[in-house]
């Protein structure tokens, strides 16, 4: 298989993007409208003909087209391949097809306790104190999962609901171990729970949770698989759509094995609007983005940003980021005219290339392009026309998405939901078995007390009675005197 895929052609020649070095990441950016999408979709079409995976998040539904053949292309397809000299072969790639919601898409789910308290936190919204009682109730089901308690199950949201309950109606033993949440806090949360769930993220949490070995899984035919995340609705709950794809990157970074800089990536990975994933993000999640990208290179996943300017990402993850393909930026405000700058610094000079100037006056599909060459180094800047993609430009039908769902034996394995015991369960059936038993003593202490005022009552009615008895005269004889009584 070809060892480099081809970006486009420039003055300079063909730009590529060595396969070897497709794990040392990349940003694709650049103002909406200037052709990003159709770059992402050839970078991962070609990775697929080379046999990687690929994992992509399709915001607009215009990434699905790679799933069938562009047959016919549109004419400027055709007429863009005529003038780089690149001649168009339809193809398409194998695609799997997600969706949190599970409507356009195979179901994808992971647990409470996967995603962890401070990714929860970023979901939700939480406060300093709301994260820390989300640790507390973390670390109470971590104590009782290690004593095989099944209560310590976390894998719903109804679960998490289920233990803050807990916790807040037993707050006094809780906060001398753990430490005081209050229950204005727990309340708090658990309305943000509530709007969660009338999101309809209440889907995305639960069993049977994903496996990452669905992502890496090879093709009979060498090839690889294209996994599409539709993310149309879930772009609009932006923190839950920001905290799933960083835990799915957290989760490759964890599970898979060391194996340095292999001749290709195991796994690539897009971030389509990535600075939703930065943005009012706290500095505990961004040292953990920033660990991540840093260190999962080397156990062979390559991680690209699609954002609009360079300016979303911050320094320490840019400075990771090997490959580059930047689109038109426009120069209207100040803001703007720094992230201008900001591009055109983060390029190997060309002198034929004034990168500051002609980043703004890019055409759609064309991109200023720079990536690592086999030594490692990059590449200097080139203006570049990006070659079109060989499947199709544009959504897939609804028909072919539908069909091919329904011949994925390994996505319709994650249709059925699973709901074994755990937290909700327990805790719920113990709260109801607590209820019973104080219902049952309260009524005998009420059964107790009336049949004390019975008796209380019947008691002063007997002596009552004696009180006002007459007294007996003797049936007869004499009376008895005064001495007589005496004696």
């Amino acid at each position: 298989m070809t060892a480099d895929i081809e970006i486009g052609a420039a003055p300079e020649g063909v730009q590529s993007l060595a396969l070897k070095r497709a794990n040392r990441h990349g940003l694709i950016a650049g103002a909406t409208g200037t052709g990003k999408t159709v770059t992402l979709q050839v970078l991962a079409e070609q990775f697929a003909a080379a046999g990687v995976n690929v994992f992509a998040a399709d915001i607009k539904g215009d990434l699905s087209g790679i799933a069938v053949p562009g047959d016919p292309p549109p004419a400027w397809a055709t007429a863009r391949a005529e003038e780089i000299g690149m001649p168009l072969v339809p193809g398409a790639a194998a695609v799997t097809f997600w969706d949190v919601y599970g409507e356009l898409g195979h179901p994808i789910r992971t647990t409470v306790w996967e995603m962890g308290p401070v990714l929860m936190a970023r979901i939700l919204d939480a406060t300093a104190a709301q994260e820390g009682a989300l640790i507390v109730a973390f670390a109470l089901a971590d104590d009782w999962s290690k004593e095989s308690k099944p209560e310590g199950a976390l894998l719903d949201l109804k679960d998490l609901r289920a233990i803050l309950n807990y916790i807040a109606e037993n707050g006094d033993d809780i906060g001398k171990k753990y430490g005081m949440v209050t229950a204005q806090t727990v309340a708090t949360l658990q309305r943000k729970l509530l709007q969660l769930e009338m999101d309809g993220a209440d889907h995305f949490f639960g069993e049977p949770a994903f496996k990452l070995e669905e992502l890496l899984r090879p093709q009979p035919d060498g090839k690889g698989m294209v996994h599409l995340l539709a993310a149309e609705r879930l772009v609009h709950s932006p923190k839950l759509y920001s905290a799933f794809l960083l835990w799915l990157m957290s989760e490759l970074w964890e599970e898979l094995p060391e194996v340095g800089d292999p001749d290709k990536p195991k796994l690539v990975f897009f971030f389509d609007e990535a600075h939703l994933l930065f943005r009012d993000a706290p500095k505990e999640l961004m040292t953990r983005v920033e660990q991540v990208v840093r260190l999962i290179r080397s156990k062979g996943v390559g991680v690209y940003f699609v954002t609009q300017s360079p300016a979303d990402i911050p320094d320490p993850v840019l400075a990771q980021l090997g490959n580059r393909v930047q689109h038109a930026l426009r120069a209207y405000t100040p803001s703007d005219q720094k992230a201008v700058r900001v591009a055109a610094q983060s390029f190997r000079a060309n002198k034929d290339v004034d990168v500051a100037t002609e980043i703004q006056q890019l055409g759609v599909g064309e991109a200023l392009v720079s990536t690592l060459d086999a030594k490692g180094a990059p590449t200097p800047v080139a203006r570049t026309k990006v070659r079109p993609p060989n499947s199709q430009v544009g959504p897939v039908l609804p028909n072919i998405r539908t069909g091919m769902m329904a011949q994925n034996k390994a996505g319709r394995a994650y249709e059925q939901t699973i709901d074994p015991e755990s937290a909700h369960e327990v805790l719920t059936k113990r709260a109801e078995a607590a209820a019973k038993a104080a219902e049952k003593a309260a009524e005998e202490e009420a059964r107790a007390k009336e049949e004390a005022k019975a008796a209380r009552s019947a008691s002063k009615s007997s002596s009552g009675a004696a009180k006002k008895a007459p007294a007996k005269r003797s049936s007869g004889g004499s009376r008895t005197t005064a001495i007589d009584r005496q004696t």
